[in-house]
């Protein structure tokens, strides 16, 4: 699947593994949450760089004492309407304070990339040809001001707002005479 980083499609050097495949001898593993519970000791000792899947229903929170170990997560959409992706992105980058990469994957939609960067998403597992499309053609969201706090630390529009009021009122706008 096309890996896609800083706008651009990269060659991806993760090996995803079932749960049912051997660990390879060489090679930089990403693993599903119960693998990596169960194997977590054996996996680590190979001496590799290591990335968890988390599906739609498992939090990070599981993996905070082992994301010191981790150089990636990987957050699966299983559907554009489920969510829960976006506050576990954020959740990894405000609470754990999580430097590694923190990867969509699964239902990753255009429309949605700009969103998932704001959430602390740093590469996308594209499927979706229209998606590629798009990201070829180096299309990107014309939005500059946001609604939402996000963990990529943008100013909102209320907190825009409540600056341009207070330098109004510093210059003596809005004062009857």
């Amino acid at each position: 699947m096309p890996l896609i980083k800083d706008g651009l499609q990269v060659t991806d050097s993760w090996i995803f593994l079932t749960d049912e495949e051997a660990l390879p001898d060489t090679g930089d593993v990403l693993v599903s949450l119960a693998r990596w519970q169960a194997e977590k000791d054996k996996i680590l000792s190979a001496g590799r760089f290591v990335a968890v899947r988390l599906e739609s229903d498992q939090s990070p929170e599981l993996l905070e004492q082992d994301l010191r170990h981790l150089s990636l997560v990987a957050l699966n959409f299983p559907s554009f309407g489920d969510g829960r992706a976006y506050s576990y992105a954020r959740i990894l980058r405000e609470r754990y304070d999580f430097k590694g990469e923190v990867r969509a994957v699964g239902n990753v939609l255009f429309d949605q990339i700009q969103l998932m960067r704001r959430c602390g998403f740093d590469a996308f597992e594209v499927t979706s040809e229209t998606a590629l499309k798009s990201l070829s053609r180096n299309k990107s969201a014309d939005v500059k001001v946001y609604y939402q706090p996000t963990a990529d630390g943008e100013k909102t529009a209320s907190s825009l707002r409540r600056r341009l009021l207070d330098s109004h009122k510093e210059l003596g706008y809005g004062k009857a005479s």
